[in-house]
């Protein structure tokens, strides 16, 4: 058990940093210095994939945009480039779902440093039968879903779906 709340702990604390691991539904800027022909923004389909110039299909769900950096760079350098500088950037992030007792649930865009209190103002605030504290968020943690008991300072992440549970008083 502690050993998965470490696990846990040190995933929340790198997913939205240098680690963020890119998926289905994220946006990417992609540039390549000096070849504008080159320079895209694609959205990641729900395999996982992305069509770049010269390379075909890339998979890049799990890739950090480092990693994603690297993996364009070596494909174009040799045969296309001497010597390709390389830069990915998120355009937008997968979303965030929130569901139950607020007053416009759905889907909404990720946004970083995003914590649940953060969430429920970006739907609206909580609706008059809302529980002022059992909210979980349900997360898929190495292809396994985790269900955290939540609280006004959780952080959130794109993907997740946060409840928000009816008051009984």
């Amino acid at each position: 058990m502690r050993i998965l709340i470490f696990g846990l702990l040190f995933f929340l604390a790198h997913a939205t940093g240098s680690d963020y691991t890119l998926g289905a539904g994220d946006q990417v800027q992609i540039t390549v210095y000096g070849e504008k022909d080159l320079t895209t923004n694609i959205k990641i389909n729900k395999s996982g994939v992305i069509s770049f110039p010269f390379l075909s299909d890339i998979k890049v769900a799990g890739l950090s945009p480092k990693e994603l950096e690297n993996k364009i760079a070596n494909g174009l350098r040799g045969d296309y480039l001497i010597d390709p500088q390389v830069n990915v950037s998120i355009a937008m992030y997968r979303p965030f779902f929130i569901h139950g007792q607020v007053k416009r649930p759905g889907g909404y865009p990720f946004q970083e440093d995003l914590t649940l209190d953060k969430a429920i103002a970006i739907a609206g605030g909580l609706a008059a039968r809302a529980s002022k504290s059992s909210w979980n968020i349900t997360r898929l943690v190495d292809g396994k879903k985790l269900v955290i008991d939540a609280n006004v300072s959780s952080a959130i992440l794109p993907d997740d779906i946060i409840e928000i549970e009816q008051s009984f008083f």
